[in-house]
């Protein structure tokens, strides 16, 4: 049986065999009340506004402090869509896994920069060197 196949028939609920204990959507049963299809709805509304406000920054692009701020939501948004189809509690497990804590650290430490020097210190160049590494450690996680 091909992916899309299992795929559906896990979404529509017309399953005719046991799903595999270690599918991404199982562990997240309990938590919420959103089926699966319901989850990866939110995921792809999730990613789309937050891809969308990353496109929507560029407008803003002369102004780094409202670009940084939208910029940086956005991001958080796409990132964090992901929480919908595996559930937070595994995702903050594979972002702190020893591989990538170095790289979700140095993220999450720029994102906190890049809105402390928009929303606080009002910084233009500081708020662009931290973009700049957010994308840059984007890419590592």
């Amino acid at each position: 049986m091909d992916a899309l196949t299992r795929l559906h028939r896990s979404l529509v609920g017309g399953d005719d065999e046991e799903q595999p204990e270690d599918s991404i959507l199982s562990d997240t049963e309990g938590l919420c009340s959103l089926s699966p299809l319901q989850r990866i709805y939110a995921f792809a509304a999730c990613l789309v506004c937050g891809l969308a406000l990353m496109i929507l920054s560029l407008l803003v692009f002369t102004r780094p402090i409202k670009f940084a701020v939208i910029f940086t939501f956005g991001n958080i948004m796409a990132v964090g869509s992901t929480a919908f189809v595996m559930g937070p509690q595994q995702q903050l497990r594979m972002m702190f896994d020893p591989v990538r804590v170095y790289a979700t650290a140095i993220y999450v430490g720029f994102v906190a920069l890049a809105l402390i020097f928009a929303l606080l210190i009002h910084d233009k160049l500081l708020t662009l060197i931290a973009i700049i590494c957010e994308i840059c450690a984007l890419f590592c996680v």
